[in-house]
Formats: C-alpha cells, structure tokens, sequence
C-alpha cells in the first residue's frame, strides 16, 4: 500500500509543480500574441487607372491586408496615377498609396503641400517605360514621333511625367512636336486598333495585361529607349530615378519575336506620410512582404519584391513602423 509522502516531499512535488506551470506561461507567452492587439480602423490606398498594374496590385493587397488584420477596412481608390496619388497621400486623402521614385522626388523638390511629411515602407517592384506602336509603323525612335499622334497617359499620371521627359530628351517639344493625347492604359490599346493614334507611351510592370492582350489582336512592337537614359540624367530632379534596363524577350512574345528590347526602368515605392500609426505600418509592411509570392502568381511584377532592398525608398525616409519592421527580421 503507497504510503503518503512526508511532508518535505509534498512541499517539493507542489514547487516543481509551480515551476512546471511559470515555465508553460512563459512558452504561451512567446508562442502566442497575446496582449497584443490587430491593428483597426480604416485604411484609403490610392491605386491607379483600370485595367493598370496599380490596380489589379491594390486588389490582391487589399485581399491579403483582409487576412492579415481583419479589423482594418480598406477602401481602394482608383487614381490617373503616380502623380496624383503622391498628392493624395501628401495632403491626407490617402493613407498608402503606390507611385514612382521619379513623381515622388518631382513632387518633393517642388515644395507642393505636404512634401515634407512623405515616407517610404518598401521598395516594390520595377516599371518599365514601354513605347507600342503598330509593327507596320515607321516609327522605330523617339525622334520619329515627330507631328505623330501620342498617347500620354492622363494629366496626372505617372505616364505622362515620364512620357514629356523622354520627348523632350529626343529634342521633341512634347506639345508642339508631337499631337499629344490624354489617355491612360485602360483606353490605349483601342485607340490604337482604330488607327486615332499612332503610338503610346506606358509605364507598368512587366507584363502589364493591356498591352499583352493588345499584342495578341494586333501586330505591334516596343520601341528602344535605352539609348536616351544620358539624356534623360541631364535633365535632372527625378529624371535621376530613370536607368537602363532591359525587358526581356518573354515579355510580350507576340510583340518580340524573340528580341530583349532596350529600355528605361524606374522603381515604385510604397508610400505612407508620418501620420500613419506606426503599429499599421509596421504590419502592412510585414504583409507587403510576406504575400509577395501569393501576389506574384497573378501579378508577375510583385515577385521582384526584395527583403534585401525592400527598405530602399530613395528619395523618402523610412517611416518609423516600416523601420521596425526591418529590425525584426534583421539576421
């Protein structure tokens, strides 16, 4: 018969019990976020035009914001672009948005509302300045849209930015030397099909839908503008965000035949202003990074997104909650 423990034995058994119990809280504790709250309210992210890469990034972000912190409602807000959606966040209309280092700095150094309260959480992906014309077309440089019919992008995108630097690079004056066209990525491509413009200029991830679709209808081709990038750094400001870059021949096939095509490239940046509440930041950054890969199998462009240089935002500081972000996960 089991005889009952003396009582130095009871005393012990109930201590090791109690060190059993502090050692499993302090495991739960670490294991499990308690305490900690998800971030709540309500986030307005500035996309860009229909049917553009801004868009269709937004959504899928939107869809993974809802996974990572169910008490924040998003309302997505289409945009003409870069340049407009710099200005919404800077003047407090937007929360987060995407947009261009190149309309960024031009926003900044020309000292419009709010420039100074701009932030970065993460270097995206890269755009890259696309020219379509027909194949049919004689237009094979820059310097050959002269007295043409140009799509510019609308006047407040980024399109349009980038599109009056690379004319006037060439030596174009981009209202009198070319037939400008206002008209964004969602309107492009038809014009072109119907013959009421002669080429146009898009900025977009690599591949941007439209364009695609547009190569599979119609026999077209990119136009080099790789050679302009020394043209384009003279000018200075944000033509410094510009380089040379190289899009690749399985860009869009039924337009390259096979051919890289020499290019510019400008990086996008996901920006905020130092009003955002640093918990959010910090946790919209985290998922900007995690669902890259889940992003990228619908958005090809959002798979180039680097933890390496994700905290990369020249011309705009870290924001303070993307800063923490990148300490956490600092080797």
């Amino acid at each position: 018969m089991l005889q009952a423990l003396p009582p130095i034995g009871r005393r012990r058994a109930l201590q090791g019990s109690a060190a059993a119990l502090v050692v499993f809280g302090l495991l739960l504790w670490w294991l499990l976020p308690m305490g900690e709250d998800s971030p709540s309210g309500r986030l307005t992210f500035s996309t860009g035009v229909q049917k553009g890469v801004y868009e269709r990034y937004g959504k899928l972000l939107e869809t993974a914001i809802s996974q990572d912190m169910p008490d924040v409602d998003v309302e997505l807000r289409n945009s003409e672009g870069s340049q407009e959606n710099v200005a919404r966040v800077a003047t407090g209309k937007s929360d987060f948005t995407i947009a261009a280092a190149d309309a960024v700095e031009t926003y900044r150094l020309s000292g419009a509302p709010g420039w100074y309260r701009l932030r970065g959480c993460t270097r995206l992906y890269d755009d890259y300045i696309q020219l379509v014309v027909p194949r049919s077309s004689k237009i094979d440089t820059v310097e050959d849209l002269r007295h043409k019919r140009v799509a510019v992008g609308q006047e407040h995108s980024g399109v349009r930015l980038v599109a009056d630097r690379i004319l006037e690079a060439a030596g174009l004056d981009p209202v009198g030397d070319v037939e400008p066209v206002a008209a964004g990525i969602d309107t492009m491509p038809a014009l072109l099909k119907k013959g009421s413009i002669d080429a146009f200029f898009w900025s977009g991830g690599l591949p941007t839908t439209s364009v695609r679709d547009l190569s599979k209808d119609m026999d077209v081709k990119l136009v080099k503008l790789g050679y302009l990038v020394d043209a384009l750094h003279k000018q200075g400001g944000g033509s410094r965000y510009y380089r040379a870059a190289t899009m690749p021949a399985d860009a869009y096939p039924a337009a390259q035949r096979g051919r890289a095509v020499p290019t510019l490239a400008v990086a996008n940046l996901l920006v905020t202003t130092d009003r955002a509440d640093s918990e959010l930041t910090e946790q919209l950054t985290r998922t900007v990074i995690d669902s890259r890969d889940h992003i990228g199998d619908q958005v090809h462009a959002a798979q180039l997104v680097d933890l390496r240089t994700a905290l990369f935002t020249d011309p705009l500081p870290l924001h303070e909650g993307a800063r923490r972000y990148y300490r956490s996960v600092k080797p």
